[in-house]
């Protein structure tokens, strides 16, 4: 019988278990080693149901496991559920939100939104609610960017249009110009 080479791991695994070795070698896990050998050793385990498929049937599950081809533009409008009159009668906007002028921050403002036109809304007589007899009425989806969002309302069907915000800009003004000499920019106090 013809010895087998033996590899580092093997080598070091036999170090680690003779008792006069140890003393002078640093302690590492013997743990760790024995699962890496035994690792290495294992015979590789291979499913019943892959070993005893044809060649046509290996074939299709490797199509199965490759990703499926959507085309872009697929209009899905006949299957989502909702009304064709809502689908083909109904304007959608897409716009990004302003800032609530009642506070400071800029919160849900970054997020492009689509809304349908306004149909159908009237006074509750009971409660003074408004009230609505609109199923799109209180949609409410976000996107990242405009294109997403015109991307959607194609795949759905609906006519849409884009509402570009209105970019202000900060005048800077001082507290002494109220007070200056400049008959542009002074202000009267009578």
């Amino acid at each position: 019988m013809a010895k087998l080479p033996m590899t580092n791991c093997a080598r070091f695994y036999s170090l680690l278990t003779k008792p006069s070795s140890i003393l002078n070698v640093r302690w590492i896990s013997t743990s760790a080693i024995r699962n890496t050998y035994e690792k290495k050793n294992d015979p590789l385990i291979k499913d019943v149901k892959t070993t005893l498929m044809d060649a046509e049937e290996k074939k299709q599950m490797e199509k199965l496991k490759q990703h499926i081809t959507v085309p872009a533009m697929a209009d899905i409008s006949s299957i989502t559920g909702v009304p064709e009159e809502h689908v083909t009668t109904r304007l959608v906007r897409i716009f990004l939100p302003a800032k609530n002028p009642m506070q400071s921050g800029t919160f849900n403002t970054h997020k492009w939104k689509i809304e349908f036109e306004t149909r159908e809304r009237w006074e509750n007589p009971l409660m003074g609610w408004s009230s609505t007899g609109d199923p799109l009425s209180n949609i409410n989806v976000q996107f990242a960017t405009p294109e997403e969002a015109i991307a959607f309302c194609e795949k759905n069907g609906w006519p849409y249009y884009v509402d570009e915000p209105k970019v202000s800009t900060f005048k800077p003004k001082s507290y002494g110009a109220n007070f200056a000499w400049n008959k542009r920019t002074r202000v009267s106090t009578k």
